[in-house]
């Protein structure tokens, strides 16, 4: 898939790096959601018209109430959202923002708990999100980032 910042997509994902951790958040434990009580990235479903950037910037904010800065952002892709629906599309963006301070992040009406985890441990918990695992690794690796 190309990409393109505006056609049609379901959603947007954003990874927030933080020298070798990324911002996580843990999802409910409830048994109505898609994956309860993984690790997942914020971000979510598009609202309206959005444009992928602006879809997860709301989220961002409204999972953790960070604003995003959008010179921050150094990767986006557009990518199937699954091999079940291969003719829907997702936006992966990742953002390197070494400065983001911890006071400026509150968790909002979704998920138990964040926390910066180290990298390397997301992408090797059996209780984050695979799917997310597999953009965010194949992400790091197109920036040559070192885990």
């Amino acid at each position: 898939m190309s990409n393109d910042a505006v056609d049609d997509f379901d959603g947007a994902k954003i990874a927030i790096l933080r020298g070798g951790d990324v911002l996580s958040l843990l999802r409910d434990d409830q048994p109505d959601i898609a994956f309860p009580n993984h690790w997942d990235l914020p971000g979510g479903g598009r609202e309206g018209d959005e444009t992928p950037i602006q879809t997860a910037a709301r989220e961002l904010f409204e999972e953790l109430s960070v604003t995003l800065d959008p010179s921050k952002i150094i990767y986006h892709a557009k990518e199937r959202k699954s091999s079940a629906q291969p003719d829907v599309a997702v936006h992966f963006f990742v953002a390197r923002w070494d400065d983001l301070p911890d006071s400026g992040i509150t968790l909002g009406d979704e998920g138990q708990r964040w926390c910066w985890m180290p990298v390397s441990e997301y992408l090797s918990r059996k209780d984050s999100i695979e799917l997310i695992r597999a953009r965010l690794s194949r992400a790091l690796m197109t920036l040559n980032e070192r885990i």
